[in-house]
């Protein structure tokens, strides 16, 4: 790829349309039909692809978001929808399932502040006091049958939110998933560790994740274990985390 189509494609463009008056079903038959393939890994992301041009398009019931280059395919694209279907041009994606995003300088940013706010709320706790971390060093939870159980469907809900929050909140995925070991019989430490996630969730609640225009293009990751943390049972941890660029993917 040169520099030029490099350059291109680094400038992403977002737009989400609402289709109206036609089912999904409609919306992916015509796209199969239109040379717009399915991606085998992820079910509701569409490629199409040429010589000079890469089109990516993210499907969710019967609203569509479009990214790619050069920013003349898109157009034609959306002219292609609207001969078709009856639809709305809601232009550069702003808010999608929870997700805000914000686009200036060719630098794409994603944070989930407003639905932190509900699962505090949720909680009970928008007034509580923040926290600088998200667990104490040294905190180890364990399987155990003495303590109080507490609401089980309460704990998995919360649990479930934060689960959600990871898409912006890569920082949170260790506490998350070691809090998520104990849905089966959630006891009062394991909620007492749940409330200081969220009060360290409560003072960051605008962090995310920003895709900057020049922070390059390679994927890179890394990884690393704890052997033995888990006492009952004798597991271990593992992290991994993934790079494109500057910014977690994954």
């Amino acid at each position: 790829m040169d520099q030029s189509k490099e350059a291109e494609l680094d400038s992403i463009i977002e737009t989400r349309h609402g289709v109206n008056h036609s089912t999904p079903e409609d919306i992916k038959l015509w796209l199969q039909m239109g040379n717009v393939h399915k991606c085998a890994l992820e079910q509701a992301i569409y490629t199409k692809t040429s010589k000079d041009s890469t089109l990516l398009i993210g499907v969710y019931v019967d609203d569509l978001i479009i990214t790619g280059a050069p920013k003349k395919e898109i157009d034609k694209f959306k002219a292609q929808m609207k001969e078709k279907f009856e639809m709305s041009d809601l232009g550069l994606l702003a808010y999608y399932l929870g997700i805000e995003v914000t686009q200036a300088n060719g630098d794409i940013s994603i944070k989930q502040s407003a639905y932190a706010s509900k699962i505090l709320k949720e909680a009970g706790m928008l007034d509580c006091n923040e926290t600088l971390i998200p667990m104490d060093l040294g905190t180890r939870l364990t399987k155990i049958n003495e303590g109080t159980m507490v609401n089980s469907t309460k704990y998995r809900s919360l649990i479930g939110c934060l689960r959600y929050m990871l898409h912006t909140r890569p920082d949170l995925s260790y506490f998350v998933g070691l809090l998520s070991r104990f849905m089966q019989e959630p006891r009062e430490q394991h909620m007492k560790a749940i409330r200081q996630v969220l009060r360290y969730v409560k003072g960051t609640k605008d962090y995310g994740i920003t895709y900057k225009h020049n922070g390059g293009n390679k994927i890179h990751g890394f990884s690393d274990s704890s052997y033995g943390v888990n006492t009952q049972e004798g597991k271990g941890t593992t992290g991994i985390i993934f790079y494109y660029g500057e910014s977690p993917i994954s």
